[in-house]
C-alpha cells in the first residue's frame, strides 16, 4: 500500500522533537504463526521485510523482554540490520516482571543503548484492570531508575494503553510517571463505519492528548496501535475487508506518520 506523500503506512499500529521526521514502525510479536518462539534468524527476516517495504521501515515495537528470549534473540538482529526498537517490559506478576527487567539489563549491558528508542512498561494493563495507576507509576519509575543505574538516563520510559484508559481520571498517576504516553485506538472495535473511521480515531487521539496536556504538559502522545482488519467479524457498523483496510490506511495511517511517532 502506498500513501500519497511517499510515506506508506502501517495498519496495526521521536527522532528530535523539533524535526518533522518521526519514528515509524510495526508492532512485532515474539512468536511465529505456529506458536514457536522466534530465533535470531527469524527476527532478521522480520527486520529485512520491514526495510524492504515502500517507505523503508527501520523501527519496530516489541511487547516483551524475556518472553521467548525476545531481547536476546531480537537485539543482535536489530543491530545488524540498523533497526531501532521501542521495547516492552511486562508488569504482570512479580516473577515475570523481575525476569523482564533482568532481560532488559542484560541487553543494555551487552549491547549498549543506541538501538533503543524508548521503553514501555506494560501494555494495556489499565484497560484490562490488571493493575492500578499508582502501582504502574511505581513500576515506570523503577524501570527508569534501573536504566539510569546503567548510565542510560536518556532513555524515555512510558506506558502504552487504550485511549479509554488514558482519559479515566483515576489513571492520572500513570501519566505523571510517563516520559511518553502510548495511545492505542481502534475505531473498528468501537463499531464505527469505515466512513467515520478517521473521525472516531481523531476524536479519541484528541481526548488523550487533551488529558495528557492537562496532567503533564509537554509529554508527547505516541500512536502505538491502531488499524482496521481485512477479515473477521462485523461489529455494528464496522465491516472488515481489504478495501476498508486500504481506506483506513490512506485516511488514518498516512497522515499519522507525518504527525507523530507511530508504531
Amino acid at each position: 500500500m502506498h500513501c500519497s506523500f511517499n510515506i506508506p503506512l502501517f495498519l496495526v499500529l521521536s527522532s528530535t522533537r523539533l524535526a518533522t521526521a518521526y519514528w515509524k514502525g510495526f508492532n512485532l510479536g515474539a512468536n511465529l504463526p505456529s506458536g514457536a518462539c522466534k530465533t535470531q534468524q527469524d527476527w532478521s527476516k522480520d527486520f529485512s521485510v520491514l526495510q524492504s517495504l515502500p517507505g523503508y521501515f527501520s523501527s519496530a515495537r516489541l511487547y516483551a523482554s524475556s518472553d521467548c528470549n525476545t531481547l536476546a534473540e531480537a537485539v543482535p538482529a536489530a543491530i545488524a540490520s540498523g533497526t531501532t526498537l521501542l521495547l516492552g517490559v511486562w508488569t504482570e506478576d512479580n516473577f515475570h516482571y523481575e525476569a523482564e527487567k533482568q532481560a532488559l539489563v542484560q541487553a543494555v549491558q551487552q549491547h549498549g543503548t543506541d538501538w533503543i528508542i524508548a521503553v514501555s512498561v506494560g501494555s494495556e494493563d489499565l484497560y484490562r484492570g490488571d493493575t492500578d495507576a499508582a502501582t504502574l507509576a511505581h513500576q515506570i519509575n523503577e524501570v527508569r531508575d534501573l536504566l539510569c543505574g546503567l548510565g542510560a538516563c536518556h532513555i524515555e520510559v512510558g506506558h502504552v494503553d487504550t485511549w479509554t484508559a488514558w482519559v479515566d481520571p483515576k489513571n492520572e498517576d500513570a501519566i505523571r510517571a510517563c516520559d511518553f504516553v502510548g495511545h492505542d485506538g481502534y475505531p473498528y472495535f468501537e463499531g464505527s463505519s469505515i466512513e467515520q473511521g478517521y473521525n472516531v480515531y481523531s476524536q479519541a487521539l484528541t481526548k488523550t492528548r487533551d488529558v495528557v496536556n492537562r496532567v503533564k504538559p509537554g509529554v508527547w502522545v505516541w500512536i502505538t496501535e491502531t488499524g482496521w482488519p481485512a477479515s473477521g467479524a462485523k461489529l455494528d457498523l464496522a465491516l472488515p475487508s481489504i478495501d476498508n483496510a486500504q481506506a483506513y490506511w490512506n485516511s488514518v495511517a498516512c497522515p499519522a506518520f507525518q504527525e507523530g511517532h507511530t508504531f
